[in-house]
């Protein structure tokens, strides 16, 4: 057992991923799981097939209240988070991470793999050989943390429920070290797949529900960042294509996608106004 590194798990009724990806990494390292959808069955097969996997159950407060969580029972040097659709995180790869920390001297905020599936459109990532390079910004689904260091950071912004979070962190962190990504960690991440969607109706509302909380989380972003007035000059143009998409919807009678522009709409509309982000699935 590694008593350097403890992994945290995020799951949210994925059950069946969460057990795939301990398997390999159970009897190497500390795992916790912190489950904001209160997975009675997940629990009874992690009691019975993994015993020393510590899992908490805690309300649906958002992804970084999440991991927030999970540091605070983290008696190890370092963490790692991580999505339950990754795959890659098995025990060579947890060490290269603590290898890289070692060369690094312990003074990095962050530490993230290379994705060998991703869309360089949505992750940005570097493009030279090194195993070390300095990165600004790193994806969420998977990041390594120095536990004095994340706690000087402060953590994650937990008004954020779910979408930028990740960015406002790596944004933070660079007033005390920078973020590096470890190229020769390489993972696979199943993005969204990490929530089992029961049927197209559900899977309507899903898309909807995380479309209201890109845009909150994005506008809050630039907000808290750059100033309302730099957010509100940016968003502007933007506020009147939804406004235009809506009014184009509604002649059409497109239920679907006016929907999806309400809920743009609305998750635009209370982020602007300050209201907090409220929205949760029933």
């Amino acid at each position: 057992m590694n008593n350097d590194v403890t992994v945290i798990l995020l799951t949210h009724k994925s059950k069946n991923l969460a057990l795939k990806y301990i398997a390999p990494i159970y009897n190497h390292f500390n795992i916790i799981i912190i489950d904001n959808s209160n997975d009675i069955s997940l629990e009874n097969d992690i009691k019975k097939n993994f015993p020393k996997v510590i899992i908490r159950f805690m309300p649906n407060n958002g992804y970084g209240a999440a991991i927030n969580f999970g540091s605070r029972l983290v008696q190890t040097k370092y963490f790692l988070i991580s999505n339950p659709d990754l795959t890659g995180i098995e025990n060579d790869n947890l060490l290269k991470f603590v290898d890289a920390a070692n060369k690094l001297e312990d003074k990095f905020s962050v530490l993230g793999p290379r994705y060998l599936n991703a869309d360089p459109k949505s992750l940005r990532q570097t493009i030279d050989n090194n195993d070390i390079s300095e990165m600004k910004f790193l994806s969420g689904a998977c990041m390594f943390f120095n536990k004095k260091n994340f706690d000087l950071i402060g953590g994650f912004d937990e008004k954020i429920f779910l979408y930028f979070e990740e960015n406002d962190l790596c944004k933070r962190s660079y007033k005390y070290y920078k973020n590096y990504q470890i190229n020769n960690v390489k993972v696979l991440h199943e993005a969204g797949n990490s929530v089992s969607i029961e049927s197209p109706e559900d899977q309507l509302k899903h898309d909807n529900f995380r479309t209201w909380h890109f845009i909150w989380s994005k506008f809050y972003y630039y907000k808290k960042h750059y100033t309302y007035l730099f957010a509100s000059l940016y968003f502007f143009p933007i506020l009147i294509r939804i406004l235009i998409r809506v009014a184009i919807n509604k002649l059409r009678n497109d239920h679907k996608n006016l929907n999806k522009y309400k809920s743009r709409l609305s998750g635009l509309y209370n982020s602007m106004i300050g209201n907090k982000s409220f929205l949760r699935k029933s």
